[in-house]
Formats: C-alpha cells, structure tokens, sequence
C-alpha cells in the first residue's frame, strides 16, 4: 500500500502550514447557467493566515493569489510572464530604471482607487525586515521607488536584473490603507474573501466591481480536509467539484474508469529535497554528500510514495523551467560508490547524523527510508521529528540542523544555491558569480546558459540531494472546465471555471 500523503508543507523558506481537517460548509448554488454556479473547490492546504509575507503558507498562495490578489504581472498556469496591472513599462537603456504605468479604473475591494502609492507600498512589504515572502531576497535587488504620480511606478535597481519582472509576479499589490491582513484583505482581484470558517471552508465571491474580465462563475468555496480519504469521498459524492493536488494515488483508479471525473496530471514545481547544511561537518566535505546521494534509490522512494507518478529529478531544476537538464545520472544511486566516497571522506566507517524531520506526510515516510538506506553503507541517521513552526525557527531561521527533509515549491528557485546565507549553506564562489551573471545578464539565452552552467556544478557537488519532483494530479467532474492543471507554486486560478 502506498503511502497516502494527508497534510502538505508550506514554502520551507516563506514558513509552513498545518493543513486543517474538515469539510463542509454550505453547498453553492448551481443553476443550470454556469455563471451562477458556485464551484466547489477540495484541498488539504488551508492557509495559516491571509497575509503572504507573514507566512500564510501554500494555502493562501492557492486560495487567493489571482483570485483575491493581483499584481503588476502575472505567472500563467504555462509558467509565462503577462502584464496585469501594468498597463505598460519601459526600461532604461542600461536595464536600471523600470516605470510602470498602471491600469486606469481599478478598485480595491474598499472601493478604494489604486494609486502607485499602493504599489510601492505593497513591494516594500515584501523586502521588508520582517517579511517571510519567498522572493524577499530577490527583490532585494531594489534600489528605490518613486511615484511621480498616482499611475506611475518608477523602480530604481541597484544592478541589471533580468528576472525582475517575474518576480514582480509574486508581489500581491495590496490597499496600502489596509490593516490586519493576516485575516482580513483588500485587493483588486475577481473575487472577495467571503466567509473563513477555520478548519472547514473558505470562500470567495465575485466582485462586482472588477476591474477586468469578470469570474465566470459566482464564486468559490474551498473545503479543506486532512484525510485523503475524505477528500475522494467527497469527489465521489459531489460535495466538491474539483481536488487541486490529489494526496492518494492508490485512489486514482476509481476516478479513472468512472466517466464522471477527469484525471489531469499537470506540471509540478514541487520538489522534495534532503538538505544539507553545507557549513558543518561532516557535510561540509563534497565526498559525504556525494555519498549519501548514491547511496539512496530516489526512484525507490518515489514508487513507494506516488507508484507510476512523479519524476525522479537530479537537480533543482524542473523540466518546466527553462534552463532545465536531465541530471539523473548525476550521483545516481550506486551504493558501491556511495562507500568508495565515504572512503575519500576519511569516513570508511561512516558516521551518524541527526535528520531533522517534519512530522507530516511523506517526511515520516521519506526519513525511515533514507534511515535505512544509509545504514547499508554504514552511515547512522537518528530522525528527530518537528513541528512545522519548529522547523521554521531551528532550521529556517537558526541555521541549526545537520540535515532536514522539506518541500520547495517554486519554480526558478536553484539562484537561491548562489547565496551562501540561505539556509542549506551551500557555497561556491563560482557559482554565485555565474549565477549573479545570469541575473545581470542582457538575453534570456546568456541568462540559460548560465545557470545551466551552475546547475550542474550544484548537482555535481550534491549541494542537496533532490529525492523527486511531486506530481500535479488534478481530479475534477466531467461537468467542469477552466480549471488550472499545473499549480505552478501552488496557485489555483478559479476564474474561468465553468460547471456546465
């Protein structure tokens, strides 16, 4: 029986989530137009709080971000970049000053009108102090902000930065008037935060006073549950129209021989990784993580955990990314190997390490896995199990672990390799200069080529050792349209569902 995941982690650097149980909640209404239906959406990631640079976590990203929330650009479902509330931008010859023009006519939620004060506040929320966004750091690139006038945004960088636009997508422009966000909101978006009854649902209506192309339905209601189990059940019996990320892969053949459902496997961004801290002993030495990298059968672990889903992956790097490579054979597993490294190490009689575990699934699972594979080449792992906020401040924050399992979501996330003060401690000089290069680079083919270039040198090195890529499996009523299969970063665009 394969392992039947029932709660999911948050971003591991934006701060985690517990997913509630639950289930429940008033069933929309669902009238033969489809504009009038009320989509009913099933998910175990309920968000920790609204606010997602106070570490909301991935349900928040999935409930609101598009839905609630807009920013100047937008992230496709495909994973391409699309002007929102932009209306148009121009950049200086040497790539250091962007001025946004921003959409005429649009609300918040309030009422309020968005002016580029909103703008400007909402990306300093972001790089703030105390921020827990995912793309803090990379947004650090900002030298200053100015508004010349209510629909101008004129950024100042302190060096080129190619991937600037797309991290603007990850920035929600928020009433910069607003208080509480963590369980309030007010953003521009197509729908409005209804009702949050914690450990059951959340809602969405639609906003009347969108700016854009109006929801094609009259809103959504997210019933979180902790149980796949339940969650399927509730597929099965219409109480929900549509599983975001389907946690029991046992379960998909009830789905796939019924003509009432559609089983969608997306594109995920979700890696599970084994993460070193590079800057203490003995995973400061090459050899060591070399070794336990060939000595564990990633593809073992995968089948277990999904069967013929997810991907075995030798880097950070999806496929979906576009300077992704097969890395696989990259210290691939070959516990013959693993000991010859061991013995290069000044280790051939192993060692023991604590591996600091979350306690929800599939870590518990992954970790007696990895227990045991390493104990064949005479390497002793002692798990020691964490909460989600324990992980976040003994990991996270404090540097203080040996190793530790976690989930990265985010797509284009290996540049955070290129900073020695993230969290794994992984550093190469060379590595960061070429991908501080790539960044600063003039074409998106200079930027490819570099970080491929560094990719490599991080896989080769087993910087962390990359166990798999999730899949993205989306099972929804036949009835349903227009829903998003890929979850890129766990976002779940509602807008353009219809339930015929």
């Amino acid at each position: 029986m394969k392992r039947i995941l029932t709660a999911v982690a948050a971003l591991g650097l934006a701060g985690v989530l517990a997913a509630c149980g639950g289930g429940g909640g008033d069933k929309g209404a669902t009238s033969a137009n489809s504009g009038a239906a009320t989509i009913q959406v099933g998910s175990v990631y309920e968000p920790q709080n609204l606010d997602n640079t106070a570490g909301g976590g991935q349900g928040v990203t999935e409930a609101l971000n598009g839905n609630v929330y807009e920013g100047l650009f937008k992230l496709t479902d495909a994973g391409a970049v699309e002007p929102l509330l932009a209306q148009s931008q121009k950049v200086s010859d040497d790539g250091l000053t962007y001025t946004f023009t921003l959409k005429p006519g649009v609300k918040f939620h309030s009422g309020k009108a968005l002016t580029s004060a909103d703008v400007k506040a909402s990306i300093e929320r972001v790089t703030a102090e105390n921020s827990k966004s995912a793309r803090k750091s990379n947004l650090e690139v900002v030298k200053t902000i100015t508004t010349p006038d209510d629909a101008t945004v004129v950024v100042q960088l302190k060096q080129r930065s190619i991937s600037f636009v797309y991290n603007l997508s990850y920035v929600w422009v928020v009433n910069s008037q607003a208080k509480d966000l963590t369980t309030t909101e007010d953003g521009t978006g197509p729908y409005k935060l209804g009702d949050w009854k914690r450990g059951s649902t959340l809602s969405l209506t639609k906003f009347d006073g969108y700016w854009g192309t109006p929801a094609k339905n009259a809103g959504v209601v997210f019933h979180y549950y902790t149980d796949a189990t339940a969650l399927n059940n509730a597929l099965l019996t219409n109480a929900v129209d549509v599983v975001t990320s389907e946690q029991s892969p046992d379960a998909l053949a009830q789905f796939d021989s019924n003509k009432s459902y559609k089983v969608n496997n997306g594109k995920s961004t979700t890696k599970l990784l084994l993460a070193f801290n590079d800057k203490v002993a003995p995973f400061n030495k090459v050899e060591v993580r070399q070794a336990i990298s060939s000595a564990i059968d990633d593809k073992k672990l995968l089948n277990s955990i999904w069967g013929d889903y997810g991907t075995p992956i030798g880097s950070m790097v999806p496929p979906s990314d576009p300077w992704y490579e097969d890395l696989t054979s990259v210290n691939a597993y070959d516990p013959a190997v693993a000991k010859q490294k061991l013995a290069a190490a000044g280790l051939p009689n192993g060692f023991s390490f604590t591996l600091d575990t979350p306690n929800y699934d599939p870590h518990p699972t992954a970790a007696t896995f990895i227990k045991s594979e390493l104990a064949k080449v005479g390497i002793t792992v002692n798990i020691h199990t964490i909460t989600p906020d324990e992980w976040y401040s003994k990991v996270y924050q404090k540097r203080d672990f040996q190793a530790t399992l976690q989930e990265h979501v985010n797509d284009r996330d290996v540049v955070w390799y290129g900073n020695p003060d993230f969290y794994w401690g992984y550093s190469n000089p060379q590595v960061t200069k070429e991908i501080d290069q790539a960044e600063q680079a003039k074409t998106t083919d200079e930027q490819t080529a570099l970080l491929k270039k560094a990719n490599k040198t991080i896989a080769e090195e087993a910087a962390s050792d990359w166990l798999y890529l999730y899949p993205q499996i989306v099972v929804a009523s036949s009835k349903l349209s227009g829903y998003p299969v890929n979850g890129l970063n766990a976002q779940f665009y509602a807008y353009d569902i219809v339930k015929n």
